[in-house]
């Protein structure tokens, strides 16, 4: 991959090594007039959404969770918005198109996350949490150390997955839009400013919402059209695709994407748990009445992302069978040579071969819009630990105003809107493989295993949950260092030290081994009075009672 450039956008949510299978020739797309309509009016409907929800963010609860008041269905929909990324349309395609079976397996890895959601997390989630997933592990221990421990992870993961939202945004409107990258850069990060500073909570839920309704109705519309050229028949569709790509039936099996059995399950488990310590997605679940409603939202919004990854599966086949069998779309002729504008642009090709220039149009702002909604989410998140968790109950040890926390907030978000514009700037055309990476395998290696060990153990002490989530973080930082994405790719050596992309396997272990090993051996004062607050915490988690009520707007 040394010297080639990757076009981040359309693999923004995937670690590698599906990122190392979207390259991307960099050729430029012709203007398109359609796209940038489509683009500008779905930019001042947000804004105009983000001017109503201002009004309605009175409160810090308003601010961040916008009151609890939003619903099972709206918060369902906004989280898939959440999640689903340009990677989801254009990445996922992409992958499929040129390993088939396998791309499709990668995307259930990470759609299995979401059934884990459900039924350990989403009710627990709301019961016990407030603003941030700190206010869930800081519920019966230290709050000063677990609110820095907390924060740390949640800010490194936001950071580390926003720098690549960043560069995927330039690189997009460059190829799409035809406008300078850093002038891109820079616009995504005022548009992400403004939502989040001046519209709270309240305007990136509606943000996201919008997105996640144009995203699933443009995906089926060109499924749709895409289908019918094979005559609804699933059969007639792989029939075409194993006769057009170049590995024939080989497409239809599994083991052309992973080397070995290891490199799989290290991305099966970072990709299903790091989504269980993603702090933007976990945020949305304090944003509904009650645990009912977040249940409903996690049902409804793996219904949607898998939904979703169905059309995806159908796109990558048809775009073997159409657009890789039309001459026009490629600079060798034949499904081997380089895909014209990069081999992730498969989707918006198939858009234009079976839609004309008008769905090629709406795809393109549609796969934009993701990434301003994925962004926005990040901000909040990012926002929300400085804020409240930093500020309000570390320095102000929770004697801060909400006035102040509203204020630090909005702060914060200009802060990180400007660092991400900064960072996106700094990392254009850079292979950003390793931070997806390593924004999954923190995500799930620190954040997750506290978190849940918090919310199941009752002999999870202070000490044991920091020992756990640093051996966690710092684990998964180093072995990413030492892997191939870093070692090999950024550094330049022959051989990585660490052989594999994704860290998960071992160092999420490694953080549950001592959480659980310090924890047994921690038999200080504080401990017993921290497994005695268990009883009490299991009642709240269980029913609710004396959790945030939901704020009518």
């Amino acid at each position: 991959m040394t010297g080639r450039r990757i076009l981040p956008a359309a693999l923004a949510a995937l670690p590698a090594p599906a990122f190392a299978e979207a390259i991307a020739g960099g050729t430029r797309q012709p203007l398109n007039l359609t796209a940038i309509a489509i683009f500008l009016a779905f930019v001042v409907a947000t804004l105009g959404i983000t001017r109503w929800a201002a009004a309605r963010s009175r409160s810090a609860s308003d601010f961040l969770t916008a009151g609890g008041g939003i619903s099972g269905f709206q918060n369902g929909l906004a989280v898939a918005g959440d999640y689903m990324s340009a990677s989801t349309l254009l990445g996922v395609t992409s992958l499929i198109f040129l390993r088939g079976y396998d791309g499709f397996v990668y995307a259930i890895a990470f759609f299995i996350g979401w059934p884990v959601l459900l039924f350990l997390m989403a009710e627990r989630l709301r019961n016990l949490g407030r603003f941030t997933f700190a206010d869930i592990v800081s519920y019966r221990l230290d709050p000063r150390a677990m609110r820095i421990l907390s924060a740390t992870g949640g800010l490194i993961v936001v950071f580390f997955y926003l720098i690549v939202q960043m560069v995927g945004a330039g690189e997009l409107i460059q190829l799409l839009f035809g406008l300078d990258y850093n002038y891109a850069v820079v616009i995504v990060g005022i548009l992400m400013t403004v939502y989040v500073a001046f519209g709270g909570m309240i305007a990136t839920t509606w943000v996201q919402i919008i997105k996640a309704t144009l995203l699933l109705a443009g995906g089926t519309l060109l499924a749709a059209l895409a289908w019918s050229h094979f005559g609804f028949s699933f059969e007639r569709l792989a029939a075409a695709a194993v006769a057009t790509h170049k590995d024939g039936a080989a497409i239809m099996a599994p083991g052309t994407l992973m080397k070995d059995p290891i490199s799989a399950i290290s991305l099966a488990l970072g990709a299903c748990f790091g989504l269980l310590g993603m702090p933007h997605i976990l945020m949305r679940f304090f944003t509904v009445p009650d645990a009912v409603e977040a249940r409903k939202s996690a049902v409804y919004a793996a219904g949607f992302v898998g939904y979703f990854f169905l059309l995806v599966c159908i796109l990558g086949f048809a775009g073997i069978a159409i657009v890789g069998t039309d001459p026009a779309f490629f600079e060798g002729g034949d499904l081997a040579g380089k895909l014209l504008g990069g081999d992730n642009m498969v989707a918006l090709h198939l858009a234009n071969a079976v839609g004309g220039d008008l769905l090629l149009g709406f795809l393109s702002a549609v796969a934009f819009a993701t990434i301003l909604a994925v962004v926005s989410g990040l901000a909040l998140a990012g926002a929300a630990a400085v804020s409240h968790d930093l500020y309000s109950n570390v320095i102000k040890r929770g004697e801060a105003s909400e006035a102040s926390e509203i204020r630090v907030t909005k702060l914060a978000t200009v802060g990180i809107g400007i660092v991400a514009v900064i960072l996106g700037i700094l990392f254009k055309g850079q292979n950003l493989a390793f931070l997806v990476a390593l924004a999954f395998g923190i995500a799930a290696s620190s954040n997750f295993p506290v978190l849940i060990l918090s919310m199941y153990w009752k002999g999870l002490t202070t000490r044991g949950a920091v020992a756990g989530g640093l051996s966690g973080l710092v684990s998964a930082v180093t072995l990413v260092v030492l892997g191939p994405a870093v070692w090999q790719t950024v550094l330049g050596h022959d051989t990585a030290i660490f052989p594999w992309d994704n860290p998960a396997l071992f160092s999420m272990p490694t953080a549950f081994l001592v959480a659980y090993v310090v924890s047994k051996l921690d038999h200080g004062p504080r401990a017993k009075a921290e497994a005695e607050a268990f009883d009490q915490q299991y009642v709240r988690a269980q029913t609710g009672l004396d959790a945030a009520a939901a704020v009518a707007h």
